[in-house]
């Protein structure tokens, strides 16, 4: 088995069994740590896995040519990998792809109007019944802020709404915001809610489009809560506070020069935008293939320092940094406890390739954070130095005067209309939690 070189090389720590497509069992042990065994059931695996693991092992396991032996999580076989990957970078062949891959990357980030909005319809137009079987009430698709370590997600998802808004210092009603890639409106309708703020959201999806509107429709908020279906390159007007989360990781390397320059042209003189990404420790890098072909195409994540040298020539300044480490992993681990507990479900709008894809893609995402070098990066920028006060005692000040609280729902979230029977419980800070039956 040719992969066995590529095993051999990847495992420092830990235990991996694998049972080739003749049933030949090869054992790679480094220093002593978790064991996992998984089977391959397709001889072309053994040549496909040492030329390029990070798509063949995904796909797969999506076909059900690699199935784990010992239990079914799939977790446990991609955070074994994500511990031992640094080795992995050294070897000869992923080196050699590893140079080859940056030629194309203009090509794999191509994302002007037209494509933008293609890409992102692949992955946020899916079923909203999908959506609701593992997201929180509000759908918030984007990394939580945990204050405890054992907070639920609506506690996090409640959190990171508040943790937003008191950096986007809305001390007053009556500011003009706009939310540049809103998803499900959550966000934009919490800020109205929350601060007074007249918001405008942006997204390229339908479905996304669809249901802010009709929130924003069901709650008599529409005079002050708008969303409109297109790219933030087109849009026009001043705005004094600017919010984008989860957005930036889709713009693509070659654009984001463009993007703060319309972040500046779109911003007051006096006015403050925040900007929460996905972003990496570790320097540029490429998108991984399996994630790219499946999941997000066009995405990428950014290192730091690709963030500011786009910020740089534009004038603009980055007048706070805030890094959240773990946030996403607990998220994600949250959300992929939701997607196996509703699986059937799934299975029942899409198929089982569907939802082996989607275990991958959650799986894998929660070890990038946990093991590989990812992390959130929020940034606060403005035009002008003194547009935030001079200490960081006004978020404080903030969340005291505007207490976490739930906000207002127009009717209840999809998900309790499934005929499922629920129990709901009032949380802690506010926030309804539900209970299946």
């Amino acid at each position: 088995m040719i992969c066995e070189v590529l095993f051999k090389a990847l495992m420092s720590w830990g235990t991996l069994r694998v049972y080739d497509a003749r049933g030949k069992l090869h054992e790679f042990a480094g220093a002593p740590g978790p064991q996992v065994t998984f089977r391959l059931h397709d001889r072309s695996l053994h040549y496909k896995i040492f030329w390029n693991p990070r798509l063949a092992i995904g796909e797969a396991y999506m076909d059900g040519t690699l199935t784990i032996e010992d239990g079914d999580q799939i977790i446990d076989l991609i955070d074994l990998m994500g511990a031992n990957l640094t080795k992995l970078e050294s070897t000869k062949v992923v080196k050699l792809r590893n140079w080859l891959t940056p030629l194309v990357r203009p090509i794999q980030q191509y994302n002007p109007v037209g494509r933008a909005r293609k890409n992102v319809a692949h992955h946020y137009d899916l079923s909203d019944k999908l959506f609701d079987l593992f997201l929180d009430s509000d759908r918030q698709y984007s990394c939580g802020y945990f204050e405890t370590p054992n907070d639920s997600l609506e506690q996090a998802q409640l959190a990171k709404k508040h943790h937003l808004a008191s950096k986007l210092l809305l001390d007053r009603p009556g500011l003009k915001m706009l939310d540049i890639g809103c998803g499900w409106g959550g966000l934009g309708i919490y800020m109205h809610q929350q601060a007074g703020a007249e918001v405008t959201g942006l997204t390229l999806s339908t479905e996304q489009h669809i249901y802010a509107t009709e929130q924003a429709e069901n709650l008599g908020i529409t005079d002050h809560v708008r969303f409109e279906l297109r790219d933030y390159r087109l849009a026009t007007g001043s705005y004094d506070r600017i919010v984008s989360v989860g957005m930036f990781e889709h713009v693509g390397f070659k654009y984001y020069s463009q993007f703060f320059n319309k972040l500046k042209n779109l911003l007051t003189e006096d006015g403050v935008a925040v900007l929460h990404t996905i972003a990496r420790w570790d320097g540029p890098s490429v998108t991984n293939p399996w994630l790219r072909k499946y999941i997000f195409p066009g995405g990428y994540t950014p290192s730091l320092s690709e963030i500011f040298a786009a910020i740089e020539p534009t004038g603009l300044k980055v007048l706070d940094m805030e890094i959240l480490r773990l946030h996403y992993a607990e998220t994600l681990k949250r959300w992929s406890r939701n997607f196996r507990a509703n699986r059937d479900k799934v299975k029942a709008i899409y198929d089982e390739r569907f939802c082996r894809m989607w275990e991958f893609y959650l799986a894998g995402a929660e070890t990038a954070f946990r093991r590989q070098d990812h992390m959130i990066a929020q940034l606060q920028i403005a035009r002008e130095q003194d547009a935030a006060p001079l200490t960081r005692d006004y978020l404080v000040d903030w969340k005291r005067a505007h207490p976490l609280s739930a906000p207002r729902r127009p009717e209840l979230s999809p998900l309790f209309k499934q005929n499922t029977p629920m129990i709901l419980r009032l949380g802690t800070r506010g926030c309804i939690k539900t209970t299946a039956l």
